[in-house]
């Protein structure tokens, strides 16, 4: 697909998916939502992608859905993959303002680094519709009950340096500082076994809405297939001799079927159903 509103870049493991509508304060719209979708799918299926980092062109992060189209508020049919579908880690830098679905698709990475300054809003019911993207789950599990009623009930703003305080965000720095801080993490996930890493995604996300119980019951044989694998023996091998690992693991084919081996998005995966939707 050749994009007009975003933008995809791939550099040593890590691809850069960039709101790119600068003008318009890189708000969505269907096309943008589209090409979205295709660049988090690539991603996902490229074995040489291990982090995604999605950050905003210009002052805004994404200032909400196009309100000046008649299609604001139209979901596309058919299935899309979103930010905690997927195998590889998601990080947003959310370099200045997130209203709306900026900050509903946010809420759906792994990771939120945020500008100080940037003016941040579930802003849904001050326009007569519903906060969407399972917001309703994931922001009360993630930044708790009394949090999330405060604000997808209000739609009120708040700033950026509030965000970790409100549990919605992991720190808040200067506007300028925010990608640099994306890609700093990047670079330590980087350290990690995609395929250890692309499951321990899965039980995070399906654990948000299982029992402790139900958590080590997936967990355990999974631990269990993962101390049987290469990169297993790898790791111990790298850290007793003091190198890097070498790993051979892939996330796009390697996954057994209970920890989402099939690629989400594209085919009904095993694991992916008991997650927040």
């Amino acid at each position: 697909m050749r994009y007009e509103t975003i933008r995809n870049e791939v550099d040593c493991g890590v691809a850069t998916l960039t709101f790119d509508l600068p003008d318009a304060l890189n708000a969505f719209n269907p096309q943008m939502m589209r090409e979205v979708d295709d660049a988090l799918r690539a991603a996902d299926l490229d074995d040489a992608v291990r982090v995604v980092i999605v950050t905003g062109a210009g002052r805004a992060f994404c200032a909400g859905a196009d309100l000046g189209r008649d299609d604001a508020f139209k979901l596309e049919p058919g299935a899309r993959i979103e930010p905690w579908q997927m195998r590889k880690p998601v990080v947003a830098a959310v370099n200045g303002h997130a209203i709306g679905v900026g900050l509903t698709f946010a809420m759906q990475c792994d990771v939120r680094f945020v500008a100080e300054d940037a003016k941040l809003s579930f802003a849904f019911v001050r326009r007569g519709v519903i906060p969407e993207l399972g917001s309703h789950a994931i922001v009360p599990r993630v930044a708790g009950f009394a949090h999330a009623a405060d604000l997808l009930l209000t739609g009120r703003q708040f700033l950026g340096r509030d965000a970790p305080g409100l549990g919605i965000a992991n720190r808040a720095l200067p506007a300028a500082q925010v990608l640099d801080a994306a890609r700093d993490w990047a670079g330590e996930v980087l350290h990690a076994a995609p395929v250890a890493v692309a499951i321990s995604k899965r039980l995070l996300w399906n654990g948000l809405d299982r029992s402790v119980a139900a958590t080590l019951e997936h967990e355990r044989p999974l631990f269990a297939w993962t101390s049987t694998q290469p990169d297993a023996a790898e790791g111990v091998a790298a850290f007793v001799a003091r190198r890097p690992p070498d790993w051979t693991g892939s996330a796009s084919t390697d996954l057994p079927p209970e920890a989402g081996g099939a690629a989400p998005g594209h085919e009904a995966a095993p694991g992916h159903e008991a997650a927040p939707a």
